[in-house]
């Protein structure tokens, strides 16, 4: 975040008007345009860019104004601080419509690289940027003047190639190669030299430059890379360090062209690969095309940082360059490796060791993913087992850094880039996906879209139930994840073992106390347990009800919804009736249990409750199938207050599919067992009570109550006397003083209109069972309309029956 001055500055560069902005650059363009522009001309273009800069909406600038600004950009008798302005400036502008600058005449490479970010700033013209692209690698190729320097332009180049790769020619790219290699290779191990600032104490007896260093203080007798150490540095060195950090996409965008990349069964690639591990001898005494070259010079320079990060640094930001440059340094070998499939073997023992050094260590954890992507892209061709490498990382990495947001993100990107692994039944990666949960747990807001992108590779038959679970848990297993933070933190005396014969008073306590160990354990399980029953998590969860108010576990129960609705979604594409009958009951069965956080279990039961219904659609026997379960649900009273919504679609597919139309196996004393179950339920939210003790039910329960005992009783008609005597009696209901005043007008108004359309149409038995009962095609128009809107229905056989709708028989 900003300081306050900070935040002051840049509100006032904000709120800065048209008519002002256009005052201030008049009098900057009458500073520029003086005799000799000095610190305030400076000081007013750092304004006017901080003015430019500051607003998310482009800033207008007069056209002549712009013009000075490239003249004064143009022009070597201005200070090299108001050329970086004008030009830092002019990219603030663009795209810029009053631009007339071209880098074709110009070979001062400082003043090139600051035109050059002009042009490539204004949008990705291909013209433009090839234009600069091909400019460069002419001043490139050629020997530079004394005093120019090729370290201005690199930047520019690696711009140009992210931009527009197609830029330059094959010609092109084998001399960039060729200097790269060079630069990579060959920069000196000698000290860069103080520039003399020409003081009065300067001294005319220049100090003869020691040698570079390691980051350990150790004299470097080996060439110098990117972790070499020294006070001042030569420009071969500047164009070291900058080579390396354009390597990886120099690579990825020439280094394979016109290569067959070969694999695993390309019989050519496998025997040239024997050969480099029967001898691998350097190839430097042949002349290499370029290309290659750039690959044998770059490997080796991976190879030397790799040996440099085992080396004890003198600071920690040298320790913290070692890894990044660890994770550089794998991953061009990949690259390499991939591009010539000689250099695998040399690179997988290396790399074996590498990760025997730092699998130990928590610091280089991000270095382990890239060691990972090598195993999983060479392995198979250098016939090694890499087992281990996928055990360790997949299994101690996410349960001891979930809490590492910068791992998470990478890790469960590495999981995405590999997202086909997950598909093998029987991988390391399908076993351990539990594990991934904590990063999704821990960092819930940011990896939502990462994780809607992955869990569709998770899923299938023999994982759905278990991943089922690990979301409904999601917002609990973050709560734990938080306890086992705080008692790794604790002092080793306060972690002793607690008594079993006492309660744990708080969850520290209790994620030590034998009675919770396991339930712990279960929850923060790093591999896939489809047989351990969740129902052991009920004590922790109301355990760790303390922690629902947490920030991190509300953040995590908000993304529950979406997750559930994808997983349901995808489970349809391949699930069988088994499978959905089991989802169906673990459906009901988990309404009951789930974490303490009014909103989640709100938010869950909507999405529940919308997904039984497509279950139910694919598979519309689980009726029959499931009914003991159903029926225990559907007859349990305070599901209606506290799961409204599932006890609703519960209720409405019975109505829909409890027919011999969906399963041949319905009779009729299955309907009679739902009917009178149903019936049970209705009488016990409808009977009047005294004023003072009448609930208050949600109407739509009781109109869909009322419609599917409608429904069964045209399907077995010996009901309907009993339906139509108990839908008569609804005006007694709605009348009554002790309902009136717990349910709105509108409410009431609604369920006596459904009463009396359904106690009309069952005055027509048969018309009723046509409309109840539609054959599963639906294949007329009326029965397609009926399916889509049952009140349509209704509707229509209410004005045949009664030219006012409104009357009802007392």
């Amino acid at each position: 975040m900003f300081t306050a001055a900070a935040e002051s500055f840049l509100k006032q560069a904000r709120e800065i008007q048209e008519e002002e902005l256009r005052r201030f650059a008049s009098r900057v363009a009458a500073l520029l345009q003086g005799p000799e522009p000095g610190p305030e001309a400076a000081d007013c273009l750092q304004r006017l860019h901080l003015t430019v800069a500051a607003t998310k909406y482009p800033r207008k600038l007069d056209g002549k104004f712009v013009e000075l600004l490239q003249t004064v950009l143009c022009s070597s008798k201005y200070p090299e601080q108001i050329q970086v302005l004008c030009a830092a400036i002019l990219r603030e502008m663009s795209p810029c419509n009053d631009l007339i600058l071209s880098c074709d005449d110009i070979q001062d490479t400082k003043l090139l690289s600051l035109v050059s970010s002009v042009l490539l700033a204004q949008g990705n013209k291909k013209a433009e940027v090839s234009a600069v692209g091909q400019h460069i690698v002419k001043v490139l190729e050629k020997r530079l003047p004394e005093g120019q320097s090729a370290r201005y332009l690199l930047p520019v180049l690696s711009n140009v190639i992210s931009l527009s790769p197609e830029s330059l020619t094959e010609e092109q790219t084998n001399v960039i190669s060729k200097k790269m290699a060079d630069w990579l290779r060959y920069a000196s191990i000698q000290q860069g030299v103080a520039q003399p600032s020409g003081g009065f104490f300067s001294n005319p007896r220049t100090r003869q430059p020691g040698p570079v260093t390691e980051v350990d203080g150790a004299i470097a007798t080996d060439f110098f890379t990117v972790l070499s150490v020294g006070q001042y540095y030569t420009q071969d060195q500047w164009l070291n360090v900058q080579a390396f950090s354009m390597l990886r996409n120099w690579l990825l965008c020439y280094g394979g062209k016109g290569l067959k990349t070969p694999n695993s069964d390309d019989k050519s690639g496998m025997d040239r690969s024997v050969t480099s591990m029967v001898s691998t001898t350097s190839t430097s005494s042949r002349v290499l095309p370029p290309k290659e070259r750039l690959r044998e010079k770059a490997f080796e320079y991976c190879q030397r940082l790799i040996e440099q990060s085992n080396r004890r640094p003198l600071k920690k930001d040298d320790g913290d360059l070692q890894k990044a440059c660890l994770i550089e340094a794998v991953t061009i070998m990949d690259i390499i490796c991939k591009q010539d499939s000689s250099y695998v073997y040399r690179a997988v023992s290396f790399l074996k060791i590498l990760h025997g050094r730092i699998c130990g260590d928590a610091t280089y954890a991000r270095a382990l993913l890239p060691i990972a992507q090598f195993f999983l892209n060479h392995s198979k061709m250098a016939a090694v087992d890499s087992d281990a490498i996928y055990k360790h990382l997949f299994t101690d990495i996410p349960a001891q850094l979930f809490h590492s947001p910068s791992l998470a993100f990478e890790f469960v990107q590495f999981c995405k880039d590999n997202s086909q692994l997950f598909t093998e039944t029987s991988s390391i990666f399908r076993q351990s996906y539990p594990n991934l949960f904590k990063f999704l747990a821990w960092n819930s807001p940011p990896l939502i879209s990462e994780f809607v992108d992955l869990l569709p590779f998770l899923l299938d038959a023999g994982t759905a139930i278990e991943i089922f679970h690990l979301l409904l848990d999601l917002p609990c297993l973050t709560a734990a994840l938080d306890i086992q933070l705080r008692s790794t933190a604790l002092p080793t005396s306060e972690r002793a073992a607690c008594d079993p014969a006492v309660k744990p008073a708080t969850c520290l306590e209790a994620f030590r106390h034998p009675l919770y160990k396991t339930m712990f354990q279960y929850l923060l399980r790093t591999k896939s347990t489809p047989e351990d029953a969740p129902e052991r998590l009920i004590p922790l969860r109301q355990l760790l009800g303390s922690l629902a108010s947490s920030p991190r576990v509300v953040q995590c129960a908000e993304t529950v919804p979406v997750l559930l609705e994808l997983f349901f979604r995808v489970v349809a594409e391949f699930a069988d009736g088994p499978l959905i009958n089991q989802l169906v009951v673990l459906l009901l069965q988990r309404s009951d249990q789930l974490y303490e956080i009014p909103a989640f279990k709100d938010d869950v039961y909507r999405v529940l409750s919308s997904q039984l219904v497509m279950l139910c659609k694919l598979h519309p026997a689980l009726i029959v199938e499931l009914s003991k379960e159903i029926l225990e649900f559907s007859g349990t009273v305070s599901n209606i207050q506290n799961k409204e919504a599932i006890f609703t679609h519960v209720v409405w597919a019975i109505g829909e599919y409890m027919s011999v139309s969906y399963d041949k196996r319905c009779t009729v004393e299955q309907i009679n067992r739902f009917f009178e179950t149903l019936e049970a339920m209705l009488f016990e939210i409808t009977q009047l009570r005294p004023l003072a003790s009448t609930p208050s039910y949600a109407p739509r329960a009781i109109s869909v109550l009322m419609a599917t005992l409608t429904k069964l009783a045209a399907r077995s008609q010996d009901l309907i006397p009993r339906v139509s005597m108990f839908l008569s009696k609804m005006r007694t209901f709605v009348q009554s003083p002790a309902v009136t005043s717990v349910y709105c007008e509108e409410d009431l108004e609604e369920i006596l209109i459904r009463a009396t359309e359904l106690m009309n149409l069952l005055k027509m038995p048969s018309v009723a069972q046509f409309v109840f009962t539609p054959p599963v095609d639906a294949s007329t128009r009326f029965q397609r309309e009926v399916n889509d809107s049952l009140p349509f229905a209704l509707r229509i056989v209410t004005r045949l029956l009664e030219p006012a709708p409104g009357f009802m028989p007392g």
